[in-house]
């Protein structure tokens, strides 16, 4: 019985030495946006998720910050020959590199964010910002003394119209006659790292009577909460909590939960479980939301975070429809 009990002991002591094995065997890596790794907003929130999940595993990952196209489909390969998997492609300007490099590498896993790669090794995450866009604008329709408004987005792509719609819609229901400016920074990818060009173009709608500013451009936003706040006015940030960065002078953040995504691909191909195909998250899975803590809850009323919380819950229960400029690029309100 000893001897038994001992090959027992043993055969378990293995199976957890293999099972630990088989949970540490992979090797993740993140290519972000060309926004630049620690934009504040986009890629940061990817390399948070990244961050996290070596915290809590041990396990390392690489990444790399392009600075032009063709960077993109060198570092996707080179990781992909390294043997990485996971490999994180951050933005949808990845997508063309991307489907290239993943049937090159058919025994690899590649997660895509904001983009659908139809390839059997490819998992695309894609978010509902014209929910969380709704929210915000509500919240700036209500806090809003002018009844005007303002949404400065990043390059000119329907994504970018997808959070101003959404955003303006929210606007209305708070102030059904309220006014909203709406500027984008350019036509190319360095319309995500303008900072000069974001404050520029917030300055001349706070000219316009705005005061309160929305943002979804990236690196390019840093400027833009910038200059409401030197006004004196309020802004919004987007995809990280942006709160903080200018402390109460940003009036909440519309979160996209990129670092859940990021997080979430890691974990399942550590755990076995990760899986390709289209991943579509909203209000309801928690993939957008509104931030509120210590740097902006003195600008959020009662009544504000209630009428949020409403519009929520009934954008959730399908009572209240935010147009999805994506589906339909008349944005009409």
């Amino acid at each position: 019985m000893r001897v038994r009990s001992l090959a027992l002991a043993l055969a378990g002591v293995a199976f957890s030495a293999l099972a630990a094995i088989a949970q540490t065997a992979i090797k993740p890596a993140v290519v972000y946006d060309k926004g630049g790794k620690f934009d504040k907003s986009f890629n940061e929130a990817a390399f948070i998720g990244a961050e996290k999940f070596k915290k809590e595993t041990g396990v390392e990952f690489r990444d790399f910050e392009p600075t032009n196209e063709a960077q993109i489909e060198q570092a996707l390969r080179r990781f992909a020959r390294d043997g990485h998997s996971p490999i994180i492609a951050v933005g949808f300007s990845q997508a063309t590199a991307l489907q290239k490099v993943a049937a090159e590498f058919p025994d690899l896993k590649f997660t895509i964010i904001d983009m659908v790669v139809d390839l059997p090794n490819v998992q695309s995450v894609v978010f509902k910002e014209h929910e969380g866009s709704y929210l915000v604008g509500l919240l700036a329709g209500m806090a809003s003394k002018s009844g005007k408004v303002g949404f400065v987005g990043g390059m000119d792509i329907p994504l970018i119209r997808k959070f101003a719609c959404g955003y303006v819609q929210g606007v209305k229901a708070a102030k059904k006659d309220g006014e909203v400016f709406q500027n984008m920074t350019g036509s190319t990818p360095s319309a995500w790292n303008d900072p000069v060009k974001g404050g520029e173009l917030a300055k001349s709608q706070i000219d316009r009577g705005a005061d309160v500013i929305y943002h979804a451009a990236g690196g390019t936003g840093i400027g833009v909460l910038r200059a409401a706040a030197d006004a004196g006015k309020l802004g919004i940030g987007v995809d990280s909590n942006q709160n903080a960065l200018q402390p109460g002078k940003v009036l909440t953040s519309m979160l996209k939960r990129v670092d859940v995504a990021t997080y979430a691909s890691f974990k399942a191909a550590r755990e076995g479980s990760w899986k390709p195909g289209i991943s579509v998250l909203g209000l309801k899975e928690d993939g957008v939301a509104w931030a509120l803590d210590d740097a902006n809850r003195a600008l959020i009323t009662p009544e504000m975070k209630a009428a949020a919380d409403k519009a929520r819950d009934d954008i959730i229960a399908g009572t209240v429809k935010v147009h999805d400029y994506m589906s339909d690029s008349k944005c009409t309100m």
